[in-house]
């Protein structure tokens, strides 16, 4: 009976050891297959932190790029309202220089008509006198009164005689009911050295111009302000010196009168 159980015992000891050999070996299997299924989890896992770690590059330059663009859009943006804003300058810098040309042609033509109206006041105070001994002419916007030495002074004077001083009357009346026009006079002679009380002919021209302007001023009251005399002796001669006919043309005395441009001179400095 003893040996029954020990032949029994035996068995069941061979069994049970087969048995957690078996299960030793299966375990072991289970153990090698999870710690490979965990180093491709970890290999995968290194990977995904890669791949995650190069995205996040890529957005930060992205995201870098993104503020690039804006900050240029930004700057676009101000550039193009700079632009604006000196087009839109330059429009009303246009406009204005528009309507100051429009305004300096208007007083140009002012000018021109009132230098007409004024040739034509001279020409019919003046109009008894011989045309060889004065003359009217309208140019560059001014009119110049030419008046012979005949008419006015004898020869190597500075004395104005009685048909000069008739001459500088008429023409003073005109300039007396036309206060906005300048009056210049300027004295010229001929090539023929002087002699006697003047010293040259830049005296003699300087002397003839001063006495027309104590006619008109002293005895026909011009307003003083509105007149300059100047000596031009044979420097600006209107024919050859080298004949009797073009020295005559040349000793003579230019009154120049000029339409005060004070409107048209504030006009073009502030162009």
């Amino acid at each position: 009976m003893i040996k029954k159980y020990a032949i029994v015992l035996a068995a069941f000891m061979f069994f049970s050891s087969c048995v957690a050999k078996k299960y030793l070996e299966q375990s072991k299997l289970e153990t090698a297959q999870v710690r490979a299924d965990s180093a491709k989890l970890a290999d995968k896992n290194s990977s995904l932190e890669a791949n995650i770690s190069s995205l996040n590059g890529q957005i930060d330059d992205l995201n870098k790029k993104i503020t690039d663009l804006t900050t240029q859009i930004n700057q676009l943006g101000e550039q193009t309202s700079q632009q604006k804003n000196k087009l839109s300058q330059s429009q009303q810098d246009l406009e204005q220089q528009k309507q100051k040309l429009e305004q300096l042609q208007n007083l140009l033509a002012q000018q021109k008509a009132a230098s007409e109206e004024l040739k034509s006041k001279m020409d019919e105070a003046l109009k008894g006198f011989s045309s060889s001994d004065l003359s009217v002419e309208q140019k560059n916007g001014k009119v110049y009164v030419s008046l012979s030495e005949k008419l006015l002074f004898p020869s190597g004077s500075a004395v104005v005689n009685p048909q000069g001083v008739d001459a500088l009357a008429k023409l003073a009346a005109v300039l007396n009911l036309n206060n906005d026009v300048a009056v210049e006079i300027e004295g010229h002679t001929d090539s023929i050295p002087i002699r006697g009380r003047y010293k040259d002919n830049w005296d003699l021209s300087t002397a003839r111009a001063n006495s027309i302007v104590r006619i008109l001023v002293n005895n026909y009251k011009v307003d003083p302000t509105r007149v300059i005399s100047s000596g031009h002796s044979f420097y600006e001669p209107v024919a050859a010196n080298s004949t009797p006919e073009g020295r005559a043309k040349n000793r003579r005395t230019d009154i120049i009168l000029s339409p005060k441009l004070d409107e048209m001179y504030k006009l073009l400095n502030g162009m």
